[in-house]
Order: structure tokens, then sequence, then C-alpha cells
């Protein structure tokens, strides 16, 4: 018979040995996401799969922040950030410092995530757009590629945080 595990014997890493742990070489760029809890709700799934860190862009909100702190659980402490006014100024920092920049979006040429075979010596940069507008164009023509998640419903998107999720477990798995 199973048992549901104690936190305890999950054995997780604390902050600290989690910050210094090895990270998978992926970035998220959160391109203007408006609500807080998708915010945290990224940050809590950066922790869940060691990814190096997320880039908040445009008005995209920063910790720390309560609204963000109820979904993401403390994972904005172990989770290293930064904020850009512009999202186009992450995606060229993290260009010049040999990144491939994906943009997580529904486009004439997007590559279907289960048809997506990441390098294992690449570093990625993974772009996730507004709740309603999704990845802004103009970033889409800056990103080296595109991943969409093949969908058969009548909605014609995903929720970002479900997104991220598929994504990065997609991904991360690959990778690893």
């Amino acid at each position: 018979m199973s048992r549901k595990l104690l936190n305890d014997e999950l054995n997780r890493l604390s902050i600290s040995e989690y910050k210094k742990a090895s990270k998978v070489p992926v970035i998220v760029i959160l391109d203007n996401i408006r609500s807080l809890s998708n915010i945290g709700s990224v940050f809590r799934t950066a922790d869940a799969f060691s990814i190096e860190a997320i880039f908040l862009c445009g008005i995209t909100a920063q910790p720390p922040h309560r609204e963000i702190h109820k979904t993401a659980l403390s994972a904005t402490e172990s989770v290293d950030w930064q904020y850009y006014k512009k999202t186009s100024d992450a995606v060229n920092f993290l260009r010049n410092n040999n990144y491939i920049i994906l943009s997580i979006e529904q486009v004439s040429n997007s590559i279907p995530l289960n048809n997506f075979t990441p390098d294992k010596n690449a570093k990625y940069a993974l772009i996730f757009g507004n709740e309603v507008k999704g990845v802004d164009d103009e970033i889409v023509k800056l990103s080296d590629d595109s991943i969409e998640i093949p969908q058969w419903g009548t909605k014609h998107s995903l929720n970002i945080s479900v997104s991220a999720g598929i994504v990065l477990w997609d991904i991360v798995l690959k990778l690893k």
C-alpha cells in the first residue's frame, strides 16, 4: 500500500544548497506577463526543474510581492532573476552570451514541442508571452526559432504557467 511521503522524506535541497547546485542551462524570459499568480507559478516551476534563471521583462512584476509569493512559495528566493525594461535587451544580452533564443508561440514555421530535440551542449532562452497577446512580434523575429505545444481542443492557447510547466518539463527531460 502506498502512502504520501512527508516533506522531510523528499530530500529537497535547502535554498543555500539549491543556490550552489548545478542548474539546467535554460533561462526563462517572461515577456510582459500581467498576472502575478502566473509569475509566481513560473518561479515555482523553475525551482522544481532547477532552471538557471528567470528574466522578467516589461510590465512583468518583480519580487518581492505578496501575490507572486502566494504561488511561488519562496521560489523567488531560490531562483535567480533579473529585470529588463525591454525584452529585446534581455534577448540581445543572452544572444551575446551564446544562448539559443526560442519563442514559445504559434507561428507559421514553429516546431511542435514533441519534435524539438535540444542540443545537450547548448544553452537556451525560452520566451513566454503575455496572456492575451502572446510573445511580442518583434521578439518572435529576434528569436532563433519558435516552439509550439500541439493542441487539439477548441481553445487556441494555454495559460502561460501551464505552458511553462509543459515546455520546461519536456526540455529538461530531453537535456538530462
